[in-house]
């Protein structure tokens, strides 16, 4: 009779550079076989299979506290070679060593209705609870932006300013966005000025528009 195969746990992980992880996988010379092999028959984790560690390098999933010590020891890197920079809510909650019990409480959330946010992607906070996250996670202002499931809005309007008229869009990005509108205005006629030079090669520019306003953003002077 077939055994059935091992079935992973499902573990939510810490934050993971996937391409860390291929890029150090390369420069060993190892490939994703060899990864899964050294996991099942040194870490006892009989569930890794070469699709696993591709899937994890390609960014489809992600790996378990106790998977990434493993691939980090296969690796021969140190966990912290792995770690990537936390984007959901729930990664910076075990980014900073918080249970949900403490964001919940601390932010004034029963619990369940935390984990739900958490698991969807979805905060709902009241502008207080927004504020206490914010200060207990350390979270920057694009980072708050991220978790409170805003950030994807965000991008629509970027795109929209550089490829069409910017200046219509001070006015929605600072709904989201608060700051000095003379601040934004800098930002996104940068951007726009920045993407019609690419002509049509713009789509990666397009693809990381978040990335490069945050930047933008970043630069401007303050006291405009």
């Amino acid at each position: 009779m077939r055994r059935p195969l091992p079935v992973r746990p499902e573990q939510p992980g810490p934050p993971f550079d996937a391409p860390a992880a291929r890029r150090l996988r390369a420069a060993l010379g190892m490939g994703p076989e060899h990864v899964a092999y050294g996991m099942r028959a040194s870490f006892g984790l009989p569930y890794v299979t070469p699709d696993l560690v591709m899937d994890w390098e390609r960014g489809l999933a992600s790996p378990s506290g106790p998977e990434v010590t493993a691939l980090a020891a296969v690796l021969w890197c140190s966990p912290a070679e792995l770690a990537g920079r936390p984007r959901t809510l729930r990664e910076h909650r075990i980014a900073r060593g918080l249970a949900p019990e403490d964001v919940a409480g601390t932010v004034g959330l029963e619990l369940l209705a935390y984990l739900h946010m958490e698991e969807h992607d979805a905060w709902r906070g009241t502008d207080r609870q927004s504020a206490a996250l914010a200060g207990l996670l350390e979270l920057s202002l694009a980072d708050f932006i991220s978790v409170t499931g805003r950030a994807g809005k965000l991008a629509d309007l970027l795109r929209r300013a550089v490829t069409m008229r910017w200046q219509a869009c001070v006015r929605p990005v600072s709904r989201i966005v608060p700051l000095d509108r003379r601040v934004l205005g800098a930002a996104l006629h940068g951007l726009h000025q920045e993407y019609q030079r690419l002509g049509g090669d713009g789509r990666d520019f397009l693809d990381r528009i978040v990335e490069h306003f945050w930047a933008r953003v970043e630069d401007s002077p303050q006291d405009l």
